[in-house]
């Protein structure tokens, strides 16, 4: 790996930081101004309601433009949703246009891997970027948790006022989120030296009816194609209860442990640690041509959830979390890869990834959906990482049975 790979990990790290540390303060900020509980699992929806509206056009931004600048141009995006926040603007409607950027960001970040690296080292490229990614959720949880803490972020702010200046800035939530903005910057400025690479299936026309009609075909494509299809569906379901783990993660922190938000937002980190410890495993274990084989693991993963429900002590778990996060990190880091590879081949990275990015996010706006209805109801936490844990595992189980053998029938 040279030196322009890792110019794009450290782009990717410090925009993945910001991303994870703002999602705390935006919940942080609405407990400030006492929105109802489900208003948190709706703020998500928010954040990703871009993904699934733009999927058939940022897939086309990405591979008409150096993946740079558009990393570039997100990251710009990202930090007028901040300023937004921070000028009173609904959370809700400011973190959506924080969303709208990172739905620009998403193609272009994984795209450049497959045009940057040959096949035989996508795997590892994608071990390196989960695992950064990973640690830019444990610091992101750990930056958003100190921002947002009283003991800490409470120094902080103090020193922040400045005499015969108003800032605007008078509440820990909007401290965190100005201090966000400063590494959605440093971000920005590292985009600008990602190495251009030749532009690859570029599109054949910027006209939004023809690209509705591209995003089908494609959609259609990557579905009916066997290495494709299992790839798609298994990392479509990681990530819409993964998404929606992270809340019942704070939720149940609260419950069973009696933890603190900012207290509940580090313990988020452990999960990512785990992610971070399963992708190295991955990359050591499992090669490009045997990534369906892991599929057993995700079924397990929803049971191994189960064991939340009984926990009370923190050491068990941090534990827990961990083996959930690892478990998590082995399967679908080759699902990633396969995916990317399939998709690279077929349509182009941009394009490929943006149909990617559609169905995790209509799984993850489906399951927020499912979580806001049930804290509407006020289930109990524990209800609801039974109704979670049960369809992981069972999905999991079905798509293992209808596409376990799908390798056999598909060439990487």
């Amino acid at each position: 790996m040279n030196i322009g790979f890792y110019i794009i990990l450290a782009a990717q790290f410090l925009s993945a930081l910001a991303d994870n540390a703002l999602l705390f303060a935006a919940i942080a900020l609405l407990k400030d101004l006492h929105s109802p509980s489900w208003h948190t699992p709706v703020l998500q929806e928010a954040f990703i309601f871009s993904y699934i509206v733009l999927a058939p056009f940022v897939g086309a931004f990405a591979d008409s433009l150096p993946k740079g600048r558009v990393m570039f141009v997100s990251n710009n995006i990202k930090i007028m949703g901040c300023i937004a926040m921070l000028l009173g603007v609904n959370p809700l409607l400011a973190y959506g246009l924080v969303g709208l950027g990172a739905a620009a960001y998403s193609p272009a970040k994984y795209g450049i891997l497959t045009e940057y690296l040959p096949p035989e080292k996508l795997v590892l490229a994608n071990s390196w970027m989960e695992g950064l990614t990973v640690l830019a959720i444990v610091l992101g949880a750990v930056v958003g948790g100190v921002l947002i803490s009283p003991g800490i972020g409470g120094t902080l702010l103090q020193w922040w006022d400045v005499p015969f200046i108003n800032t605007g800035i008078d509440t820990l939530p909007e401290l965190a989120i100005a201090a966000i903005v400063l590494i959605y910057f440093l971000a920005a400025l590292f985009n600008l030296y990602i190495p251009r690479v030749a532009l690859d299936h570029k599109p054949l026309s910027h006209n939004p009816i023809f690209l509705l009609s591209e995003f089908w075909h494609n959609f259609k494509l990557l579905w009916k194609d066997p290495l494709g299809r299992v790839s798609l569906a298994v990392t479509t379901l990681f990530w819409g209860t993964g998404a929606t783990l992270r809340l019942i993660v704070l939720g149940w922190a609260a419950v069973a442990l009696h933890y603190d938000i900012a207290t509940a937002a580090k313990l988020t980190a452990w999960v990512a640690i785990g992610i971070a410890i399963g992708s190295v495993l991955a990359a050591k274990f499992v090669k490009l041509e045997n990534s369906v084989r892991v599929l057993p693991i995700g079924i397990a993963m929803g049971i191994v959830v189960l064991f939340m429900i009984p926990v009370t002590d923190s050491t068990l778990a941090i534990l827990l979390l961990i083996v959930i996060g690892a478990m998590g990190g082995y399967f679908v880091v080759p699902m990633n890869a396969l995916l990317q590879h399939r998709g690279h081949l077929l349509m182009g990275a941009g394009s490929s990834i943006a149909v990617q990015n559609f169905n995790e996010n209509l799984s993850i706006f489906a399951m927020l959906a499912l979580y806001a209805v049930m804290e509407k109801l006020q289930f109990s936490i524990y209800i609801i990482i039974l109704v979670f844990g049960l369809m992981l595992s069972g999905i999991m189980t079905v798509l293992y049975k209808r596409h376990g053998h799908d390798q056999d029938s598909g060439k990487t």
